[in-house]
């Protein structure tokens, strides 16, 4: 199996014409589900907050819900106030769409302008949706995670997974399973630059999506998908030692 994800762009190449024709279709009559509502910040109560930013592509833009409050930076920030009995700012950067490319030509600057003390990078799953690289992949999540880093030398790094592709019943197959391929392709890739990344830690592969996880599109998460996320997130990193019992 790790042969074949390490040659999952070659394994595409027979297919093209079929995965061409299905991307097509899905794009026509997926519907688009537009980003959060600024604004983009805001603060759950409690004292001496936590600083936390959520940098990433659709999932940091909240497609799915109305308010980044019910969107993932929301949600984080109420699991970390129970889990720290603190205050969270929470930020979100990102654009719906975003590759890990993207991240390093356009977010990455304003995303270093502030300290934070807990940084979740959501990225990858477009970078698998137009078929880059591994290697282009990992050059670029070395980079940003040098730069998060650099930035935040104190910071908690938290890297999501990458979507459960095979568990999306909006693709259709032989496209879910070849983009499911190639996604755990990059993953793994990933993996390996963050357990060599002090201070940082990548979620493990999702649980089987709940009902109501996704949103009207049934590829983004809804309100309820935001909640369940933030809490597995956060209950790993915990069970994992990625989240120590105190920050400073």
């Amino acid at each position: 199996m790790i042969a074949l994800q390490r040659l999952s762009r070659l394994a595409l190449v027979p297919l093209a014409p079929v995965l061409i024709v299905q991307g097509r279709n899905l794009r026509r009559t997926t519907p688009r589900l537009a980003d959060a509502a600024l604004p983009w910040s805001g603060i759950h109560p409690g004292p001496d907050p936590l600083r936390l930013l959520v940098l990433g592509d659709s999932t940091a833009a909240g497609v799915g819900v109305e308010s980044q409050a019910d969107a993932l930076p929301g949600n984080l920030a109420r699991e970390l106030s129970a889990l720290y009995d603190r205050g969270v700012e929470w930020t979100a950067i990102g654009k719906n769409g975003a590759t890990a490319r993207d991240l390093l030509a356009r977010f990455i600057r304003p995303a270093t302008e502030a300290r934070y003390d807990i940084v979740f990078l959501s990225i990858g799953s477009n970078d698998a949706l137009t078929l880059r690289s591994r290697r282009a992949f990992a050059r670029d999540i070395r980079s940003i995670l040098r730069i998060l880093r650099e930035s935040n030398p104190d910071a908690v790094l938290m890297m999501s997974s990458l979507p459960a592709f095979f568990r999306f019943e909006l693709l259709p197959n032989p496209l879910r399973w070849n983009l499911y391929l190639h996604s755990r392709n990059l993953e793994t890739a990933a993996r390996e630059i963050v357990a060599k990344t002090p201070g940082a830690f990548m979620s493990p592969p999702p649980p089987p999506y709940t009902d109501g996880f996704f949103a009207s599109d049934l590829f983004h998460p809804s309100e309820a998908g935001y909640r369940d996320w933030a809490q597995f997130a956060v209950e790993d990193a915990v069970a994992s030692g990625g989240l120590p019992p105190s920050l400073a």
